[in-house]
């Protein structure tokens, strides 16, 4: 199970620098020109494990970056997401706050319009009220016959009642109006705290990417000098390979004959028991069965898979076949010695 994102831990930048260089710097010193084989074999073992820890940190690393890449692609999907939301949010609560401010000035315009009718009905019946009562004979008089006496009281009556037709649409257009206003201030501040909440979760999100960002920065850094230390750390096994395949060499041939000590290559007993001769299987893999390192060589002889194949190997890899196999395979890669260019490490000890 991947940890969550909270608990990645990496090491601040400069700290982590300074404890990887002063790691780099242990054990790379020229050897004195007195090195016995002994120490410079025991040199060589401390670089072959430090390669090994080197090689294992680098690929912790480069496995957390895999990581925290995933996390920022998963963390910026989400952001976009969110900014999304924002978005639609803050148009919503634009488009209520539009709507609250349009029905707000009908209500002020109904209330106007009520407050004009009210007032021309008042006046209406006021001035009905004052007027001085006529005679039945003044009315006859002033009237153009029956007709039009009917149609003068008629229209009086049909003024009135369409005034106050007026005042009632507006009153209850006017209580609408109030009702929508309330709604819509209601909707207002909901799609408020609608925006103001996904606004807290961009930023949440903005900066807990900022974050994995600053964490995959720092991993790259130490991925990069945990790279060129085991550059360095392999550069220097070779070196030193080199070294005790020279002075192994020197001291056989300074040997008297039948004396003990290292048998130059070519003499009975002089692999010691490998295919290939015994300096470039220290060089290689420190007579070690090996995992597949990060070019897919493995066993003790660092044979490619598809070279294994090639050969005839059994299994998928070298590494999982019993050493008798791999020595058979190697015995054919070698070739009495016309194959030694199958491996990096015969030019590096001066075998070819």
């Amino acid at each position: 199970m991947r940890p969550r994102i909270s608990h990645v831990r990496v090491r601040p930048a400069a700290a982590t620098t300074a404890v990887l260089l002063a790691m780099l710097a242990v054990d790379v010193a020229t050897p004195p020109a007195s090195s016995s084989v002994g120490s410079l074999q025991a040199r060589l073992s401390r670089q072959r494990a430090r390669a090994h820890t080197l090689a294992a940190g680098a690929g912790q690393a480069s496995r957390l970056i895999a990581e925290l890449d995933g996390q920022i692609a998963l963390v910026t999907r989400r952001e976009a997401a969110v900014q999304a939301r924002l978005t639609a949010a803050r148009a919503a609560l634009a488009a209520a706050q539009g709507a609250v401010v349009r029905e707000r000035e009908l209500v002020a315009t109904l209330v106007q319009r009520l407050t004009r009718a009210r007032n021309a009905l008042s006046n209406e019946l006021v001035s009905e009220y004052e007027s001085q009562p006529q005679s039945v004979v003044t009315v006859v008089l002033q009237a153009h016959g029956f007709t039009d006496l009917i149609e003068r009281l008629h229209y009086l009556h049909m003024a009135q009642a369409q005034q106050k037709s007026i005042v009632d649409a507006t009153t209850l257009a006017k209580e609408r109006a109030q009702i929508a206003a309330a709604r819509l201030s209601r909707l207002e501040g909901r799609d408020q705290s609608i925006a103001v909440e996904v606004a807290t979760e961009a930023r949440a999100i903005g900066g807990m990417n900022s974050l994995l960002q600053s964490k995959r920065l720092a991993a790259e850094r130490v991925h990069a000098i945990q790279l060129a230390q085991l550059a360095a750390t392999r550069s220097r096994q070779h070196q030193l390979s080199h070294e005790l395949a020279v002075l192994e060499a020197q001291q056989a041939a300074a040997a008297p004959a039948g004396a003990g000590g290292p048998v130059p290559y070519g003499t009975a007993g002089s692999t010691g028991g490998w295919a290939i001769p015994y300096a470039i299987v220290l060089c290689e893999s420190g007579g070690q069965n090996l995992t597949p390192n990060s070019a897919g060589a493995s066993g003790y002889y660092q044979i490619l898979s598809s070279t294994w194949a090639g050969a005839g190997g059994t299994g998928p890899a070298a590494y999982l076949a019993p050493k008798s196999e791999q020595d058979r395979i190697a015995s054919i890669l070698w070739n009495r010695g016309a194959g030694a260019a199958n491996w990096v490490c015969a030019g590096i000890v001066g075998i070819h």
